[in-house]
């Protein structure tokens, strides 16, 4: 429909340059973290569903006509002149040296990490003494731990009895310890089978440590340490696993990863947690005799952890070896085992400096929601037995209140600015 309003330059806006592409890049260039998909009730009314088939097959009419677009010119670029064309280049040329400005920031944070974590270093070890049982803890530290445990309990604390007798039969040092805290972690909690429990009782000690940035090739990441005690599964002391970040820092202006290298684990005779053995019988069809072969298949464990998913090369991507949705399904591997070295690491989720309050079930109360997909659970009737209908009115009296939010820490500890934090 045609309009007699005259249209000023100022209100005409430039095409896009390049069209949008379709499809999300690979993790090693910066794919973004999975969202959750919305739910959508049961009971629709047969309107809406009819017009969201509508609109679903019009955005793949949409998408399927761009499809052939994708990556091509609108010839804006081009068509502007000569001295703009430089001014553009130019713009390139400024964006260079902020680009070396936020890479070098960057760097600076992770060395504040690195100095951070040096200092709570003996901290760690002290925690390590006593839930192992080779150091008694002082009377400061118990009680200081009290005064922590009444200021979040409130009028629910109830002291510890200072007179109870020590008792011959009660263990030294905290046992299971780090098998209770990873377990009560939201995330890797569905990691642990019932035949990992087994090997993660004699888990000692998980460490944090930055890869050395002193040789002129190195890369930035860090190297997460699980310690075992001797024991039947395995005969590693300790199995590593270390996540390397690509040496400049992405589009978001963070480090993006590059890959991860986990310890190949020596595995006793029959007690490999990655695999299910089974006995099946073969019968020979010419001599008829019959022999038992073994049968070995992967199995779900928290150890597959250590044996990370390798992303294809770039060749083989930009070849086509690879189809669409193995690339896919390999970019969500790789997302799901960043996540999980970032949940020991930092993030929302940091396991290592906060392992007591993992332990305890404490940290389940400070879970990270994002307040603009999760809010707290309200009935749809009040008090007065009145039933509410959802309603898209404006005019209410706003969302509702998000969960509370754990606070910003970063590193291995929470001293670092939230800026500092690595994705």
């Amino acid at each position: 429909m045609s309009s007699n309003v005259p249209i000023s330059q100022s209100s005409i806006t430039a095409p896009t340059p390049q069209n949008t592409p379709l499809t999300h890049a690979p993790i090693s260039s910066g794919l973004s973290r999975p969202t959750v998909p919305d739910i959508s009730e049961d009971n629709e009314p047969a309107e809406e569903s009819e017009d969201a088939a509508i609109q679903s097959a019009m955005l793949g009419l949409v998408q399927g006509r761009l499809a052939g677009l994708v990556g091509k010119s609108s010839g804006y670029l081009e068509s502007l002149p000569v001295k703009t064309k430089r001014n553009v280049e130019a713009l390139k040329g400024v964006q260079v040296k902020q680009n070396e400005l936020q890479n070098q920031y960057k760097r600076e944070c992770l060395e504040l990490e690195k100095k951070y974590l040096a200092l709570a270093v003996p901290l760690y070890e002290r925690r390590h003494a006593i839930i192992s049982g080779t150091s008694e803890p002082t009377p400061e530290e118990i009680e200081e731990g009290e005064k922590q445990t009444a200021k979040d309990d409130g009028d629910d604390y109830t002291p510890l009895p200072k007179d109870a007798p020590a008792s011959e039969d009660a263990p030294a040092g905290i046992p299971e310890f780090w098998l209770t805290a990873l377990r009560n972690h939201p995330a890797l909690s569905e990691l642990i089978t019932d035949r990992d429990a087994g090997a993660l009782k004699h888990l000692t000690d998980i460490r944090i440590e930055y890869l050395p940035s002193d040789k002129p090739d190195s890369k930035p990441g860090f190297k997460l340490l699980f310690t075992f005690s001797p024991n039947e599964y395995f005969d590693n002391e300790v199995l590593e696993k270390t996540y390397v970040y690509q040496e400049e820092v992405g589009y978001s202006g963070d480090f993006v990863y590059d890959r991860a290298i986990g310890t190949e684990i020596k595995w006793k005779d029959d007690k490999d947690l990655t695999k299910e053995f089974e006995i099946k019988k073969q019968r020979n069809k010419n001599t008829n005799r019959t022999r038992l072969i073994r049968k070995t298949r992967p199995a779900e464990s928290f150890f597959n952890f250590f044996s990370p998913p390798v992303p294809p090369s770039d060749e083989a991507i930009e070849n086509g070896d690879i189809e669409e949705e193995d690339l896919e399904e390999m970019d969500e591997k790789l997302e799901v085992d960043y996540q999980i070295g970032e949940d020991f690491k930092e993030k929302a989720r940091f396991i290592i400096p906060r392992a007591v309050d993992y332990f305890t079930g404490k940290a389940l109360e400070y879970e990270v929601m994002d307040s603009d997909d999760e809010f707290e659970d309200i009935d749809d009737e009040d008090e007065d037995g009145d039933v509410f209908d959802d309603s898209d009115d404006d005019d209410d009296d706003g969302p509702p209140v998000p969960r509370r939010r754990v606070a910003a820490a970063g590193g291995a500890t929470d001293v670092k600015p939230d800026d500092c934090k690595q994705q």
